[in-house]
């Protein structure tokens, strides 16, 4: 990898693109996308229907080439060294793919075999891995008699069982019920401690905020690229909600606190609700408060706002929509 594409304190980035694009004819999937990701991130990729993400996957698991820009995947330069990266990454698709007529384990040794794995050393992976996904009383019986969920784990412990460092998931619990997503969570915070690199792409924006180190909100190109909390507060900022037990008092209050030199700005929602904006909320609340209680507010409660992930990401979408023009994706596949 080219020495000047780090990723902080001096590492070499896992997942590193510069002016990455795909075209399909006329269509363009992905457009000049330049990213980092660093060793050991769980690193969100998120975007509607027909935005890109998978062609993104695609392209960086080396099965498609791009039409144009660089990518490097584990210090390996993408369209040189393609045969090592595929040998090296691990990848779950969204449509689990496995022998059906075959058991877990057939399935899992078949693809540890392509990947150069002795037996034995398959064969200790293939146990921990379906034990640790709650399949292994069910080890010997065909894929065909499992559930979708069943199969998505199947599938998970067969992008693992290799142990890549990098490892692309998309969509991983797309239509499992909560027991199994919950299980599959569970397997992705476990690699996240073993410092696998995980890039994910997903629909489930509360799986994002939980799991995901920073996140990237995508159409076609990236539109913000951040932690949760910093896109929620790129959009938002930070503000601070002070709950009234008397609500008649809720105008007058707002005034108040329009005429204090700290305030940005003062929302007033409903009856003994104030939302206030302030400029340094870590260190002016005590200030807000006493000024407030000395005005005779009755507050039963005081606590920051939070927006969600979903709120910033649905405004951020929306926003390059509207900024581009084009509300539909043209049916590209994602």
């Amino acid at each position: 990898m080219s020495s000047d594409i780090v990723k902080g304190k001096g590492q070499a980035a896992a997942i590193a693109t510069r002016g990455l694009s795909k075209k399909f004819e006329e269509l363009t999937a992905v457009e000049d996308l330049s990213l980092e990701v660093a060793p050991g991130e769980v690193f969100g990729f998120l975007g509607p229907n027909g935005a890109g993400k998978t062609t993104t996957v695609r392209m960086l698991a080396a099965l498609i080439a791009p039409s144009a820009g660089e990518a490097w995947v584990g210090g390996l330069k993408i369209g040189e060294a393609d045969s090592e990266i595929r040998r090296h990454v691990g990848l779950l698709t969204e449509s689990p793919g496995l022998y059906e007529q075959w058991s877990p384990k057939e399935n899992l040794l078949f693809f540890a075999q392509l990947y150069g794995m002795s037996r034995g050393d398959a064969e200790k992976q293939i146990e921990s891995y379906l034990r640790r996904l709650d399949l292994w009383e069910r080890r010997d019986d065909p894929v065909s008699g499992y559930s979708k969920g069943m199969k998505q784990k199947v599938a998970l412990a067969r992008a693992l069982v290799h142990r890549p460092s990098v490892v692309f998931l998309d969509e991983p619990s797309a239509g499992l019920d909560p027991e199994s997503t919950q299980v599959v969570h569970s397997f992705i915070e476990e690699m996240r401690s073993e410092q696998r690199t995980i890039f994910l792409c997903t629909h489930n924006l509360d799986e994002a905020q939980r799991l995901c180190d920073r996140v990237a909100i995508f159409r076609h190109k990236i539109i913000r690229v951040g932690s949760p909390v910093e896109l929620r507060r790129s959009l938002y900022g930070r503000q601070v909600e002070i709950r009234l037990a008397n609500a008649v008092d809720t105008d007058r209050l707002v005034t108040l606190a329009k005429t204090l030199p700290f305030t940005k700005s003062a929302l007033n929602g409903t009856p003994g609700r104030i939302v206030l904006e302030l400029q340094d909320i870590d260190s002016q609340v005590p200030q807000l408060v006493h000024a407030l209680d000395s005005a005779g507010a009755q507050i039963w409660r005081v606590a920051e706002v939070e927006h969600s992930l979903e709120s910033a990401y649905l405004d951020l979408v929306k926003g390059a929509e509207s900024a581009s023009g084009k509300p539909e994706d043209g049916g590209v596949k994602s």
